[in-house]
Formats: structure tokens, sequence, C-alpha cells
């Protein structure tokens, strides 16, 4: 709904964040993220959202809703080049409404279900386990590179044929 801009706009965002402030902020250092989820998905979506709000068109509210009083589904810099500015407001706010419910849903729900699984199983493995790597746990290394003694001679292949 928001301009062709948005894509590349938020891409980078999420790249900066993940490449750049997880290693200088002390917020960001705390965060287990190791496949990058809350840069790829937490970050793209609340700029994402933010950004149709700023930048919805107005013709392609119309072709999205589908119907007639269309001027008041647009983008808050369409609502002040046009004189609709209420409609700006409101749209804007709609889409951080969006934003504020999504990350309150997020946390309850993902609260709710690492609660359930730590009734079955804990959540982390101890600090002795890790120390020892993925070879103890499921016997074998998550990253064989043939550098640590492991080659293409030494791999076992399997057939299935």
């Amino acid at each position: 709904m928001g301009s062709n801009n948005n894509g590349p706009a938020i891409r980078e965002h999420s790249w900066y964040t993940m490449m750049i402030l997880q290693k200088k902020l002390a917020i960001l250092k705390k965060v287990d993220d190791t496949l990058g989820v809350l840069h790829t998905h937490a970050v793209a979506g609340i700029l994402g959202g933010i950004l149709t709000g700023l930048l919805t068109e107005p013709k392609l509210a119309r072709l999205f809703y589908l119907v007639d009083d269309w001027q008041h589904f647009i983008g808050f810099f369409y609502g002040l080049k046009s004189g609709h500015v209420r409609a700006g407001a409101r749209q804007l706010g709609v889409q951080l409404l969006g934003v504020v419910f999504v990350v309150c849903w997020n946390i309850l729900i993902t609260s709710l279900i690492c609660f359930l699984i730590k009734l079955v199983v804990p959540l982390r493995l101890s600090d002795v386990i890790i120390e020892k790597g993925d070879e103890s746990v499921h016997g074998e290394e998550a990253y064989a590179l043939y550098g640590d003694g492991e080659g293409p001679d030494n791999c076992k292949q399997v057939n299935n044929y």
C-alpha cells in the first residue's frame, strides 16, 4: 500500500540493525537471536507498518478497500499534501495501533508457549552441554569444516538407491 521504496528501505534498515546496531547497543547485545528473527520480522514489520501509515497512496487505497470514501484511507504525507490531514493522521494511528497490538500479542503468545514447553523440557541447555557443543548433544558437528580434519574422504556417504 505504501511507496515502492518501502521494500528497499525496510531491507536496508533490517540489515543495519542486525549487522551494526546488534554489536553496538547494549539492549540488542542481550538478545539471543542466532537467526536474526528480531531484525527480519520485528524491525521489518514495524517499519513496514509505519511507512504504510506515512506513504499510503490514495489511488491504491481506493483499489484495496473498494469503498467510495477512499479519501479516509490515505497516508499521512498524502494527507498533508491534499489537505486531508485528519485522514492521514488516522491511517498513521491505525498502523501504529496495529504495531502495538502485534508486539503485545507476540509477547503474550510467545511467553505462553515458552511456559508450556518449560513444563515438559528445559528451555535452555546447561552451560556444560553448551560448552561441549552440538557433538555432545546430537552426536555430530553442526558445521563440519574440512580444515577441522573432516573431508570428503572421511564423510559417511549414504546411498538410498
